[in-house]
């Protein structure tokens, strides 16, 4: 499965914008020139779209030029999300995550470069870890509902989009463990 670019319908029906009209904005303030976070400032600053809808029209219109390729950062380098809805807490999704990782070392044939690092806000709970080639792993839990909470696993500093689609599976894998 390849990753796709950002929907741009998404992006008008949150907006209330086409996009050609976002197209039309971007190229009178000179976006082409301008850094990732300018573009988003600017866009945030006319006050049509903040926050994340101000990023992630910032990202299409990126991949719109050509400055990046779907699955990439404003740095160049690629990521993959993984997701799954698991019945219970997001405290007992990370605890399923946690006793699955174990004390593993590796993850497909690499290090784990340093100690895991886990955090807890009132909405998330947090592992991370570095891998020994500079890549680095954050698994999230939140609670969608009462009943279900959300895992999701972020591979992010990626070099290429074939590692993009490796690691994807190798996650999705991980994740039907649990």
């Amino acid at each position: 499965m390849a990753t796709r670019p950002i929907n741009t319908d998404a992006i008008e029906k949150a907006t209330g914008k086409s996009w050609k009209a976002w197209l039309g904005y971007l190229e009178a303030i000179g976006a082409a020139d301008l850094s990732h976070k300018e573009i988003a400032r600017r866009i945030s600053d006319s006050g049509e779209a903040t926050g994340w809808w101000a990023q992630s029209i910032t990202v299409a219109y990126e991949q719109h030029i050509g400055r990046r390729v779907p699955g990439q950062d404003h740095c160049g380098a690629f990521q993959v999300t993984v997701t799954k809805t698991i019945a219970g807490s997001m405290d007992e999704a990370m605890r399923k995550w946690r006793k699955l990782v174990g004390d593993r070392r590796e993850f497909a044939d690499l290090a784990i470069a340093e100690e895991p690092r886990i955090s807890e806000t009132a909405k998330w709970r947090n592992w991370r870890v570095a891998l020994e080639d500079g890549s680095r792993i954050v698994v999230a839990a939140n609670q969608k509902t009462p009943e279900k909470a959300g895992l999701a696993i972020a591979h992010e500093k990626l070099t290429s989009q074939q590692d993009v689609e490796r690691w994807r599976a190798f996650w999705k894998d991980m994740l039907a463990r649990l």
